[in-house]
């Protein structure tokens, strides 16, 4: 299985200005998150971007793309129907082909490379399946978060066969349904934003969509991959990388500080953060 397209949802009604944000990425260079998302598909061996976009948006969001902007297809939402809808707006560009699937609103900030990315494809590629990128999660995040439960696969103590997804459930569903053999006490696995996607997820979600009948906004990915779960092999591969929520209160402050602190600027930014401390409890001594 050859994964070359990757799609980007960015139409959210709070989400669709953050992609334009400019952050200061690890090589100390300005780029917007588009153009940090961009590399970070790129480098999985992704040859065509698609980025769901609102009608209007198009222009602005070229002009941030950088250097990669050629491999952009810019797919239009007209209306904020939901997450699953946006995924499947996208179905005209991937033509029946397994894609890298990101959010739009998060940053990922990896500690060694591979990065998250790549790792995906490479064993989507391996194992011809879906493959979810998951990350342990206390449960009182469950509220944030698609989870999944299922069981570790022999010999790879990251990898995971899924066998139950569940969109945002609360504890009492998460104790009784998502049990991940070996996990500890009180987390779960939840979604990190970052999937491989075979045509059936697309088959999937189209078919709910016609079956909501104009409710689309209950139509989730979590939803068509639960229903793909009992179907066919479909993994979970846990990361130990960060994943930023840029939409969150201080969100773009903490991406900013995480890909600072995981640069080549580090020691200079760590210099500055020090300095403010110290201004800090010396203007609060002076009271």
């Amino acid at each position: 299985m050859k994964i070359s397209k990757a799609v980007i949802t960015a139409a959210g009604r709070q989400q669709r200005t953050l992609p334009l944000q400019l952050l200061i990425d690890r090589d100390g260079v300005e780029r917007s998150v588009l153009q940090i998302l961009i590399h970070e598909v790129v480098q999985a061996g992704i040859e065509e971007i698609a980025v769901v976009v609102r009608p209007g948006d198009e222009i602005a969001y070229a002009e941030v793309a950088g250097d990669h902007a050629g491999r952009l297809h810019f797919v239009p939402q007209a209306e904020s129907l939901g997450y699953g809808h946006a995924i499947y707006c996208a179905a005209s560009f991937t033509q029946g082909d397994p894609f890298l699937h990101l959010v739009g609103d998060h940053l990922y900030v990896q500690r060694d490379a591979p990065s998250c990315a790549q790792r995906l494809v490479e064993l989507a590629q391996a194992e011809a399946c879906t493959v979810s990128a998951v990350q342990p999660t206390r449960e009182s995040l469950l509220p944030y978060f698609g989870a999944i439960g299922g069981r570790p696969v022999s010999g790879r103590a990251d990898l995971y066969r899924v066998d139950t997804v569940i969109e945002k459930p609360t504890p009492t569903e998460a104790e009784q349904r998502l049990i991940v053999p070996g996990l500890r006490a009180g987390h779960y696995l939840c979604f990190f934003g970052m999937h491989v996607l075979t045509p059936t997820v697309m088959e999937l979600l189209a078919r709910q969509l016609a079956a909501a009948k104009g409710d689309s906004r209950r139509v989730t990915l979590s939803s068509a991959l639960a229903e793909l779960a009992p179907r066919e092999q479909y993994l979970a591969l846990e990361q130990q990388d960060s994943r930023y929520d840029l939409g969150v209160k201080y969100g773009l402050l903490s991406a900013q500080l995480a890909l600072a602190l995981h640069g080549r600027d580090r020691d200079e930014v760590l210099t500055r953060l020090l300095e403010l401390m110290a201004q800090r409890d010396l203007a609060a001594a002076g009271r």
